[in-house]
């Protein structure tokens, strides 16, 4: 774990995902999942998915996590969402989620769904404490042990003031 107690806001920032971050995304889709998406997946999303939207959160100007959604009408669907190593266990995840929770209530969607591993306890609580409800699972929805999938939903509470997320596409 990082010896670095990211306590002060300036030292985070949240800005929109572009092409020539992806070899920072890479690495940290390789420490974060067993199943990580290819570069060639993150450049479909950034200009081909017209309903993907993905943000980077900056600490000390390096990326230390990123995630993203798509929308869809009035829902959210996160596609991903993930912290570096040396990263976890400050709230960072948390303000991520939080951030881009915002976002999606900022461009009008009501409610927002993902599903996490049934054995990933410690994202469950993280989303439990935001809002998110256990609403079914996917049986044998991970392709490395086919593991189940826990659907998680929550309803978005109406946003009043900018995100600190700049849109924009590539």
């Amino acid at each position: 774990m990082n010896s670095l107690s990211i306590e002060e806001s300036e030292r985070v920032q949240f800005r929109s995902m572009k092409l020539e971050d992806i070899p920072d995304i890479m690495v940290i889709e390789h420490e974060s999942f067993t199943l990580p998406w290819s570069e060639e997946a993150f450049r479909n999303e950034l200009t081909l998915n017209h309903f993907a939207r993905y943000i980077i959160m900056d600490v000390d100007g390096k990326p230390a996590g990123y995630a993203g959604m798509w929308t869809i009408v009035d829902e959210a669907h996160i596609t991903n969402i993930a912290v570096r190593t040396a990263y976890r266990g400050q709230h960072l995840g948390e303000r991520l989620l939080c951030q881009i929770m915002g976002w999606a209530g900022e461009l009008g969607l009501e409610r927002m769904t993902l599903e996490v591993r049934a054995s990933n306890l410690v994202a469950q609580s993280l989303y439990a404490k935001l809002g998110f409800i256990p609403a079914g699972v996917r049986k044998g929805y991970y392709s490395d042990n086919h593991e189940d999938a826990i659907i998680m939903w929550c309803e978005l509470p109406e946003q009043e003031s900018g995100s600190g997320v700049e849109e924009g596409r590539n």
